[in-house]
């Protein structure tokens, strides 16, 4: 059971290694693009290339626990399938019901462990593999393993690493459970964070932050749901950006150079240069592209701001 890339290379595995996969559960496709065209989830487009039977319940709760218990699985392993499983399925395995959750827990339990360890500045992050219990990724862990976030890392390079660490940790493991070599670990719950799903606020860049914060912020979100500002009342994403000055003051947000290498912007704390922006309406492009569109309608002393009637609490 899962939904994006970070479950892909989990399930190829299980099927590479012999592991009878009798079916697929993942979420129903969804409109996706400009076009708002129907996709399916990269988890569906694997079964299917594997010969595997897909299903796609809406919830769970309602339609989707006996289609899936008419298969009558001895183990139902998750990664980031994106909806919580009722009791009746988590309790009916012979060997259980495990999770692969991308962070090292019980720190980052929720639906963007990837996205928040980044945004905080973390040199590094993990797979944990548990069991699944009601409470949102609670369950006693069976294994773990280390990943280091690199300078140059984000959301999408993680996805791709941590899926990949989780999918062998996963085959590691399984073996040990099945056998009972394993002891399940408690979690501490006096260590517990959380990272909640990503919501707009948590994309608007605020200036007077530092110019370290907000790298963290604009790679924690890069490529996808992408961070954001306003520049003369249009709203620009910002796609890369890096640090150019740890240090120093100013007035946030306002533009103190422009040059093809970039768009150097004063943070709360240090300078920020802008590498790859995305105006209103357009596609994302280098900002040497964009400086050379816009011409001197772009000038030093120019401020990017916050969104109008978004906030968001410190």
């Amino acid at each position: 059971m899962g939904t994006p890339d970070f479950a892909v290379p989990s399930l190829q595995k299980l099927v590479q290694n012999n592991f009878n996969v009798v079916a697929v559960v993942t979420q129903p496709d969804r409109p996706k693009g400009r076009k708002k065209q129907l996709a399916a989830p990269p988890v569906k487009e694997a079964a299917l290339q594997l010969g595997l039977p897909v299903l796609q319940p809406e919830k769970l709760k309602v339609s989707g626990v006996e289609e899936i218990l008419n298969y009558n699985p001895d183990l139902i392993v998750t990664a980031a399938f994106g909806q919580i499983l009722p009791k009746e399925l988590i309790e009916y395995p012979k060997f259980g019901c495990i999770n692969v959750h991308a962070s090292l827990l019980p720190e980052y339990r929720g639906g963007a462990p990837i996205h928040k360890a980044i945004m905080d500045g973390k040199k590094e992050t993990g797979v944990t593999i548990m069991y699944m219990v009601e409470k949102l990724d609670a369950g006693d862990m069976l294994s773990q393993v280390r990943v280091p976030i690199e300078e140059n890392d984000n959301v999408g390079t993680m996805f791709a690493k941590l899926g990949e660490a989780g999918s062998n940790l996963l085959i590691e493991t399984l073996p040990r459970l099945i056998n009972g070599d394993i002891q399940p670990k408690p979690q501490d719950e006096t260590k517990v964070t959380y990272a909640w799903n990503i919501k707009r606020e948590d994309e608007q860049i605020l200036w007077n932050r530092s110019a370290r914060e907000l790298y963290n912020q604009i790679r924690g979100l890069h490529p996808w749901p992408v961070a954001y500002t306003s520049l003369n009342d249009q709203v620009m994403k910002i796609w890369q950006a890096q640090v150019l000055r740890e240090e120093g003051e100013g007035e946030p947000g306002r533009i103190i150079g422009i040059s093809p290498q970039g768009i150097d912007v004063q943070t709360g704390r240090g300078v920020l240069r802008l590498l790859e922006v995305q105006p209103a309406g357009k596609k994302a492009m280098s900002v040497a592209d964009y400086v050379r569109g816009v011409g001197s309608s772009l000038a030093a002393g120019m401020r990017f701001e916050a969104e109008r009637g978004v906030s968001r609490n410190e």
